[in-house]
């Protein structure tokens, strides 16, 4: 390993540590157990060894927004000697052409947002002999953002009825992208609301919270957050 890509691995190392801290904290704070919060380090944008870093430095979940980034990094994770035991999540918008693709590659879909995907899923999953259901968080635009993927509340039921009479989804619970605001504290209200939602459709897994405000997102219930740049560090552009 040359200097630079050392450099690279340390300062992935010394990031994570960091998230992991401050998740510790917002547990603490939240009254909660840190088992009870899986870290998703996102490496969108981001090159493969940096990648293998994140996955050196302990991070067993992983995640990735676009099918043609989530493909390769995929593959070359899985191929390379001695790589420690690890997960792909898809947590962007999934378009139905790109379910075959995708499928065999994931551990977890953040973003079911549609009955016809539900169907995809579901005649994907059958011809690629899934041995396992997979497990599935439906997205949800609760600040009701035009720019954003995911439903409106109104709509969680009828895609909840369909996701649940599908035999290859394991419904896990819900996912929702809050808006930017500068503030953490802004969009406490956004994750009460999914969490309220959740609870009222009988549903644990809550998926939320990113780099700028996954610390609140768990002190509001978070089981999952998604955190990229504070692991990986700004996207090059």
């Amino acid at each position: 390993m040359d200097a630079a890509a050392a450099a690279d691995f340390a300062a992935i190392a010394a990031n994570v540590a960091a998230v992991r801290a401050r998740i510790v904290e917002a547990c603490e704070r939240a009254g909660r157990d840190r088992s009870e919060v899986t870290l998703i380090a996102v490496s969108k944008g981001h090159p493969a060894a940096l990648v293998r870093a994140a996955i050196e430095a302990g991070c067993v979940d992983l995640g990735e927004n676009r099918a043609q980034e989530l493909l390769p990094k995929a593959v070359e994770a899985g191929s390379a000697p001695r790589v420690p035991q690890h997960r792909w999540h898809f947590i962007g918008h999934l378009q139905r052409n790109k379910v075959r693709d995708v499928l065999p590659h994931i551990d977890a879909l953040h973003s079911l947002d549609s009955v016809g995907l539900v169907q995809e899923i579901g005649r994907r999953g059958k011809a690629l002999g899934a041995a396992t259901p997979l497990p599935c968080y439906l997205e949800v635009n609760v600040a009701g953002e035009a720019q954003k993927q995911g439903i409106s509340p109104d709509a969680l039921p009828e895609l909840l009825r369909a996701a649940r009479a599908c035999e290859v989804i394991e419904v896990r619970g819900l996912m929702t992208v809050a808006p930017h605001l500068g503030d953490p504290e802004a969009v406490r209200p956004v994750f009460r609301a999914l969490r309220e939602l959740a609870q009222a459709h009988g549903l644990a897994g809550l998926s939320m919270g990113m780099t700028e405000d996954y610390s609140v997102a768990i002190e509001e219930g978070a089981t999952v957050v998604r955190v990229g740049r504070a692991i990986f560090g700004a996207r090059p552009t």
